[in-house]
């Protein structure tokens, strides 16, 4: 999508925002909010392990098992849905932009899955989604690292509840209502990191997939970023870790004290062993 037409739709989308907390202003004049977005809210489960028995349906229909997702990859998961009119675009939009910057390919380090919140959504939607946002990420075998899903209520409900996304159907508007991010989760299927809003840093999303796989992925760069940055949950991103970098500091400082004790050693023993060995030698 062209910037400028990403600055359009958000531009819109803050409107609609304005216009919705005018419409709603008189009738909740003491502070309270609207009943349909009272519990909508992405909570945070960090640790908490994914029911990686849940049952959906990939682009093609086929039944699948949500522990065929998680092997030896961290895996990004989105919930959102596909007739979305809002933010569900936007989210996916800032998704590839993010994942386009990364060295790291889907499919290859690690998985990412798409899967609907609406019951009423099948493949045929999934697999149209796909395709665009494939086209738009632009990565050879990606087809092979990034699934849409969909299923029934049950799955749906487990799997929503077990990452802390808290959503509810507007009757009226014919539509959900629901926070928008991304969750990181380790091979094993764990929550490791959660990502909030349309767009997602590409430094704080590279982190968080080479922390979930456990360093199996990425540089020694990454590694020495990892102690230099620390997740903050309050804010799901990634801050400069100041005590961090003073440690390290400390730890350089004192090898390289020590490096500079033993070479200045060094002659002085070289000089002891080369005397000993010619007073032997005169002996």
């Amino acid at each position: 999508m062209p910037l400028k037409e990403s600055r359009q739709n958000k531009a819109v989308l803050i409107l609609q925002c304005l216009l919705l907390l005018v419409a709603t202003g008189p009738a909740h004049g003491n502070g309270a909010r609207p009943e349909v977005i009272r519990d909508v809210g992405f909570d945070q489960k960090l640790g908490a392990h994914m029911p990686l028995d849940l049952r959906f349906r990939d682009e093609k229909g086929t039944s699948v098992v949500l522990s065929e997702y998680f092997r030896s990859q961290p895996v990004i998961l989105m919930l959102a849905y596909y007739n979305c009119p809002n933010l569900c675009p936007l989210a996916l939009e800032g998704l590839v932009k993010s994942l386009k910057t990364l060295s790291f390919d889907a499919g290859r380090e690690f998985t990412v899955l798409t899967v609907s919140i609406d019951p009423n959504e099948g493949p045929a939607l999934a697999a149209a989604n796909k395709k665009k946002y494939l086209q738009r990420y632009g990565r050879a075998g990606a087809e092979r690292g990034w699934y849409f899903l969909t299923g029934e209520s049950e799955s749906i409900e487990r799997l929503t509840q077990a990452v802390g996304f808290r959503y509810a159907y507007d009757g009226k508007q014919n539509q959900y209502a629901h926070s928008t991010g991304i969750v990181v989760l380790t091979p094993q299927g764990n929550v490791s990191r959660y990502f909030y809003g349309i767009e997602y840093a590409p430094r704080d999303l590279r982190l968080s997939l080479v922390e979930a796989s456990s360093n199996k992925i990425g540089s020694p760069v990454d590694q020495l970023l990892l102690l230099c940055y620390q997740y903050d949950a309050a804010t799901g991103k990634y801050t400069f870790a100041i005590m961090n970098v003073l440690r390290l500091a400390g730890v350089a400082t004192t090898l390289g004290l020590g490096a500079f004790v033993l070479i200045m050693l060094r002659p002085e023993r070289v000089g002891r062993a080369r005397a000993k060995k010619e007073g032997l030698e005169n002996v």
